[in-house]
């Protein structure tokens, strides 16, 4: 008796080990349940990011920020609104923030200037919009949603990209509304090599913010604004614009949002190929997620991370960094974190 009692213990406590291991390695909220009313996932990039390099008070700025930006999309989606709406409008909030590598706080390129690229793509009928190079619109996600619906073409770049959005109304602003001291400073400390890029600094490459939602109706929605790599030149322009690349969006599979090193995700046409895995291979959100982001893109050198939720509201956050800004929301559950370890 005393043995067959020790044994279910056993069995017992591998089953909570087991359980608890699976809960800590996967950010999926797949349950096989009935498709969730709504689903949000928001990120502000990922890199170096590591609590002993991040103050209290940061931290604390991040997580409000975050928290708002959701608060803003779920209450959208709560309210019957529509995908394409709340990826809007969370993305808006994160660019209005200093504190992200997108509208306000966009780094700086080596001549100084604030170059920003925004996309958004609705699952529905695969419509898209994005632009890139663009220098004085306040919200470069309101000029990519004006492309989608307002005009034939994909995306508009440069001054091109900047005269359609002052045509349809969109805010323009003086380029000195984009100057914050902190993306300055980083720029100050490649250009002097007084010192590499410090690790509280890694947005430099991989700063970007995102969102994407499943709505009531089942569809499908992503968006994805950024402000490139500091000390960029030659009018580089990352993934983020680049649908396919950055952002992705199809009713029949999932809606994703990139942030890493942008060559790696174009080369690799990270959101799309997880749409693909799934759509053609046959694989889950998961799945399909911790291929490209774990596998694909750690055997070419890539870093960085995706969100993504599927149309049944499952969401997946896999990222290959220390750290990722990301938070989800779906009905009855929300959670925000930040480290490999959250």
């Amino acid at each position: 008796m005393v043995k067959l009692l020790t044994f279910l213990v056993s069995l017992l406590l591998l089953h909570v080990s087991f359980s608890g291991c699976m809960s800590e390695k996967s950010t999926s909220m797949s349950d096989g349940s009935d498709p969730k009313a709504y689903a949000l996932a928001i990120h502000g990039g990922a890199g170096v990011i590591k609590k002993e390099n991040m103050t209290d008070s940061l931290e604390a700025a991040y997580r409000q920020v975050m928290d708002e930006a959701l608060s803003i999309g779920e209450d959208i989606l709560k309210n019957g609104g529509a995908s394409i709406e709340a990826v809007t409008a969370v993305v808006m909030h994160m660019e209005d923030s200093p504190l992200f590598n997108a509208g306000k706080g966009a780094v700086f390129t080596h001549e100084g200037e604030n170059e920003m690229d925004a996309s958004i793509m609705d699952g529905r009928d695969l419509n898209a919009g994005a632009v890139g190079g663009v220098k004085h619109i306040k919200n470069p996600i309101l000029a990519a949603k004006a492309v989608l619906e307002k005009s034939e073409h994909v995306m508009l770049t440069g001054e091109g990209a900047e005269q359609f959005a002052a045509d349809q109304g969109i805010g323009m602003v003086d380029p000195s509304y984009f100057h914050t001291q902190r993306r300055w400073d980083a720029l100050q400390r490649i250009l002097d090599r007084e010192e590499e890029i410090t690790e509280l600094d890694h947005d430099s490459k991989h700063g970007t913010v995102g969102a994407v939602a499943l709505d009531k109706d089942g569809n499908l929605a992503a968006a994805t604004s950024t402000g490139g790599m500091t000390n960029k030149r030659y009018n580089r322009i990352g993934d983020s614009p680049i649908i396919g690349a950055g952002t992705y969006a199809n009713n029949a599979t999932c809606a994703v949002s990139s942030t890493g090193h942008g060559e790696y995700f174009i080369r690799y046409a990270v959101a799309h190929a997880i749409s693909a895995q799934m759509q053609y291979g046959g694989k889950s959100l998961q799945e399909a997620g911790d291929d490209v982001v774990h596998k694909q893109l750690v055997q070419a050198g890539g870093t960085g991370g995706i969100i993504s939720v599927d149309k049944r509201g499952n969401i997946h956050m896999p990222f290959n960094t220390p750290g990722m800004f990301r938070g989800y929301a779906i009905p009855n559950d929300r959670n925000i974190r930040i480290y490999k370890k959250d």
